[in-house]
C-alpha cells in the first residue's frame, strides 16, 4: 500500500500564525451587485414555492456570482481549504430569506446532504440545553467549548445569523500541517493514526450497521492525505463491547494531535459576525469552536445556520470512508442516513 511522504507541501499545509497577518487570503467579500443577485434569486424561489430541502443550481440563478463561486469551490479542494464570505446583510432580512440565500448558494458548491437522522439538511448551531456530557448528545446545541474535528461530509457551511455576547469564536486548524508536524516530532505516533479506530454514531446507526464505525483518522489515498477526527466520538466508543480497545500509545497520538491543533501558532481564530458564511472543506482541515456566554433574550441568542455539500469533482476517497459516508462517490457521499430518512430544511431548531 503506498505510503504518506514524510511531508505534505501544499496550500492546505498552511500556519493560523501566518494567516492570521493576511485575512484577505481567505476572506472574499460580496459586493453589491452580489447581495443585489442572492436575494433576487432567493426571492425568486420563495416564490415558487418549492421545497428549499430539494434547492439547486438551476433553481436558483446566479450568472455573475456563479462563477465565482466554482472559483471558490476549487479554493475548498485546491487551496487553503476554507473561506469566509463576508457583507451579506442578514440582518435586514427574513430568517426564510437568509436560509435560501444560504441553501441557494451552497447548492451552487455541492450537494446538500443530511445532517442528522431527522433528514435535516439546513442544521441549526444553537444552545438548546442539551447535556454536554451525554453521549447521544450533540455539542453544537450547548454552549460548551467543542473540540477540534471533521464533520461527515466534504464541506461544512456555517451563516451566522446572531453572535453570543462572549465567545463563540471559530477555530480551524489544518491537518495536514499537524500531521507534517507530528512527522518531524514523532513519526512512530503519526504512523498509528493510519490504523482503524472506532468512532461512535452516537445513536445515529444506518440499518444493518454497529454503533460505531471503523475508520483511521489519518488516510493516505490516491495521492492525497485525508482527516477524519472526533476524539469525543473516539472515546465515547470505548463503551461497546466490540470495539477495539484504544492502546497507550495510541492515546498518546491522539494527545500529540490535539495537542499540536491547540497551538496559537497552528490553528486560526475567526469570530463570524451576523452575515458571515464559513466554508471548510473536511479533508485537509479540523474546525472547533470555544464556549460562549449567550444573552439573556431568547430573540439575542447565538444562532449560526450550517450546511453539509458533497462536492462535484472532488477528491476520491478509500472504501473505508463508505463506512461512515455511505458512500464514496464523488458528488453524492456523506451525511448521516438512516432507514426512513426525508430530507426537509427546517427553518427553526
Amino acid at each position: 500500500m503506498p505510503k504518506a511522504p514524510d511531508r505534505i507541501e501544499i496550500p492546505a499545509a498552511w500556519y493560523g500564525e501566518t494567516l492570521a497577518q493576511t485575512p484577505e487570503a481567505w476572506t472574499w467579500r460580496l459586493s453589491d451587485s452580489d447581495i443585489a443577485e442572492l436575494v433576487g434569486a432567493a426571492k425568486a424561489f420563495i416564490d415558487s414555492g418549492d421545497a428549499l430541502s430539494g434547492i439547486t443550481r438551476e433553481a436558483f440563478s446566479l450568472p455573475r456570482l456563479g462563477p465565482r463561486l466554482r472559483r471558490l469551490a476549487h479554493e475548498l479542494k485546491s487551496g487553503l481549504g476554507f473561506a469566509l464570505l463576508t457583507g451579506f446583510p442578514s440582518e435586514e432580512h427574513s430568517r426564510e430569506l437568509n436560509a435560501t440565500v444560504f441553501c441557494g448558494l451552497g447548492a451552487h458548491l455541492g450537494h446538500a446532504r443530511s445532517q442528522n437522522a431527522a433528514g435535516h439538511i439546513l442544521g441549526h448551531v444553537k444552545d438548546l440545553g442539551a447535556d454536554a456530557q451525554d453521549v447521544n448528545a450533540r455539542i453544537y446545541q450547548t454552549s460548551a467549548r467543542q473540540t477540534f474535528h471533521t464533520d461527515s461530509s466534504d464541506v461544512v457551511g456555517l451563516l451566522c445569523l446572531r453572535e453570543a455576547k462572549e465567545g463563540g469564536e471559530s477555530l480551524l486548524v489544518s491537518t495536514i500541517t499537524i500531521y507534517n508536524e507530528m512527522m518531524a516530532r514523532r513519526p512512530d505516533l503519526a504512523a498509528l493514526l493510519f490504523e482503524l479506530v472506532a468512532t461512535d454514531r452516537r445513536g445515529e446507526v444506518p440499518p444493518g450497521e454497529l454503533p460505531y464505525f471503523l475508520i483511521p483518522v489519518l488516510n493516505w489515498h490516491d495521492g492525497a492525505l485525508t482527516g477524519i477526527y472526533q476524539r469525543q466520538y473516539i472515546e465515547s466508543a470505548q463503551r461497546f463491547e466490540g470495539a477495539p480497545r484504544l492502546s497507550e500509545r495510541y492515546i498518546e497520538a491522539l494527545d500529540l494531535f490535539d495537542a499540536l491543533a491547540n497551538d496559537p501558532a497552528l490553528h486560526l481564530k475567526m469570530r463570524l459576525a451576523p452575515g458571515d458564511m464559513q466554508f471548510v472543506y473536511n479533508h485537509t482541515n479540523l474546525h472547533d469552536r470555544t464556549g460562549f456566554t449567550d444573552w439573556p433574550e431568547p430573540e439575542q441568542r447565538r444562532h449560526l445556520l450550517r450546511l453539509w455539500l458533497s462536492l462535484p469533482d472532488d477528491r476520491t476517497l478509500p472504501p473505508v470512508f463508505a463506512e461512515r459516508y455511505g458512500s464514496v462517490e464523488v458528488g453524492n457521499r456523506g451525511g448521516i442516513l438512516v432507514e426512513g430518512t426525508r430530507l426537509v430544511a427546517p427553518l427553526s431548531p
